[in-house]
């Protein structure tokens, strides 16, 4: 199969870009990895493609954003993923944090509330052949309760606390990542699963969309 000439030209940053990863701060091999593996041109619309391996967030429509490469590596990192886990992601976006997982993780459970998302989300993900990920259209902040638990939960957009249901499909050592805080700013936390109880710490300032749902944020008037 002859490579897309896109695909080659963005070969070369796509390598600068896991450099920039390395040079701040991130170890994991494997991370790294994912990040050489998944074309992020692929997730961003056709017009700011020249810009998908900067170390930023970028639009993606809907009022929605693709993360800063950066915060997508660090999430996944603190995961401490080995392999053979089973996560659940809130927030699919364009899918591009999908993918990265997908070479990370045995099986991606993945819920996107934006239909338009969800249908670029679904084409996307199978244009990169990844086919261990089961995308559902729904409220995020209820989680999926049919395949819990989840030996990993990530949640790409900010909520005002983090969503009970979410707690409670979290397995026993399992982590789940949530920013908190206002609809401006927030912190991460990263709550784990230990002998049944939940134990949180704060990571870092982090910025991202509201979490809308019925336990984040509820829709603005009009939306």
């Amino acid at each position: 199969m002859v490579a897309r000439p896109v695909d080659t030209e963005l070969r070369g940053a796509r390598q600068r870009l896991v450099e920039t990863l390395r040079e701040k701060g991130i170890r994991d091999l494997a991370v790294l990895r994912a990040f050489e593996l998944t074309p992020r041109h692929a997730f961003v619309p056709t017009g700011i493609r020249h810009r998908a391996y900067e170390d930023s967030a970028l639009p993606i429509g809907n009022g929605q954003t693709i993360s800063q490469p950066w915060v997508h590596a660090r999430y996944l990192e603190l995961l401490q993923l080995a392999g053979k886990e089973r996560v659940l992601e809130i927030g699919t976006g364009s899918g591009y944090q999908t993918v990265l997982l997908s070479h990370l993780v045995a099986q991606v459970f993945s819920i996107e509330r934006i239909p338009a998302l969800v249908q670029l989300a679904r084409e996307n993900i199978q244009r990169a052949g990844a086919n261990n990920v089961s995308l559902l259209m729904g409220d995020g902040t209820i989680g999926w309760r049919e395949y819990a638990p989840y030996n990993a939960i990530l949640v790409s957009a900010g909520a005002p606390s983090i969503p009970q249901p979410l707690l409670e499909q979290l397995a026993e050592g399992g982590r789940l990542l949530v920013p908190v805080g206002d609809r401006d700013e927030q912190k991460l936390v990263i709550a784990t699963r230990t002998n049944g109880q939940i134990v949180m710490r704060e990571e870092a300032p982090m910025r991202f969309v509201p979490l809308i749902g019925s336990h984040g944020w509820g829709k603005q008037p009009g939306s």
